[in-house]
C-alpha cells in the first residue's frame, strides 16, 4: 500500500511540474524585461554560472556524440548564435545612469524571441521525441528525437546570457559608479 501511495505522489509531482512550465516561462519573460539596477556581484555570479553551464553543455555534447552525431557542431553553432544575440541584446538594452547607480532594461523583443525559442524547442522536442519513440528505427532514439537541436537551443540561451552578463559587468566597471556613503542624520 505505501508503494502505491508513493507512486501516486510521484505522478502528481511530475504532473505539477509539467503544468507549471507555462507559468514559469511567462514569469521568466516578465522578469527578463523589468528595469533593474546593475550589481557587480550578481553579474559575476551569473557569468560564472553561465560559463559553468556552457562547460557542462559542451561536455554533454562531446559525450553524447556516439548517439547524437551532430551534437558538437549544433552546440557550437548555438553558442555562437547566442554570443551574437548577446551583443545585439547589449546594444538594444536601455541603460540609465545616475549618481551612484546604473540601471538597465533589456530589450523586450529580444527577451521574447529567446523565450519563444525555448518554448518552441520544448514543444517540438516533446512532439519529435514522441514520434521517434513510436517509430522503430535502427538509429539512435536520441538522434531521432532531435537532441542535437535541443542542445543548440540551450546553447543559444546560455551564450546570450553569458555575453549579456559579461557586458553588464563591463558597463558597470566603465561607468565607474561609486556608491555614496550613507549620510548621517544630525
Amino acid at each position: 500500500m505505501p508503494l502505491i501511495a508513493l507512486a501516486i505522489a510521484f505522478v502528481l509531482l511530475v504532473g505539477l511540474v509539467i503544468l507549471s512550465i507555462p507559468l514559469s516561462i511567462v514569469q521568466r519573460y516578465r522578469m527578463g524585461t523589468v528595469r533593474r539596477p546593475a550589481r557587480g556581484w550578481i553579474a559575476s555570479i551569473n557569468i560564472f554560472a553561465f560559463f559553468t553551464s556552457a562547460a557542462f553543455l559542451l561536455t554533454a555534447a562531446v559525450l553524447s556524440t556516439p548517439w547524437v552525431p551532430k551534437a558538437i557542431p549544433y552546440t557550437f553553432a548555438g553558442l555562437l548564435a547566442g554570443f551574437l544575440l548577446g551583443l545585439i541584446g547589449l546594444a538594444a538594452t536601455q541603460w540609465s545612469e545616475s549618481p551612484g547607480s546604473l540601471h538597465y532594461k533589456p530589450s523586450r523583443l529580444l527577451v521574447l524571441s529567446i523565450t519563444l525559442v525555448v518554448l518552441a524547442r520544448l514543444g517540438y522536442g516533446v512532439w519529435r521525441g514522441w514520434r521517434a519513440w513510436q517509430e522503430s528505427t535502427d538509429s539512435s532514439w536520441l538522434a531521432e528525437a532531435g537532441a542535437a537541436g535541443s542542445m543548440a537551443a540551450g546553447a543559444v540561451v546560455i551564450g546570450y546570457y553569458f555575453v549579456f552578463w559579461f557586458g553588464v559587468r563591463r558597463k558597470l566597471k566603465r561607468a565607474s559608479i561609486r556608491a555614496e556613503p550613507p549620510r548621517r542624520r544630525a
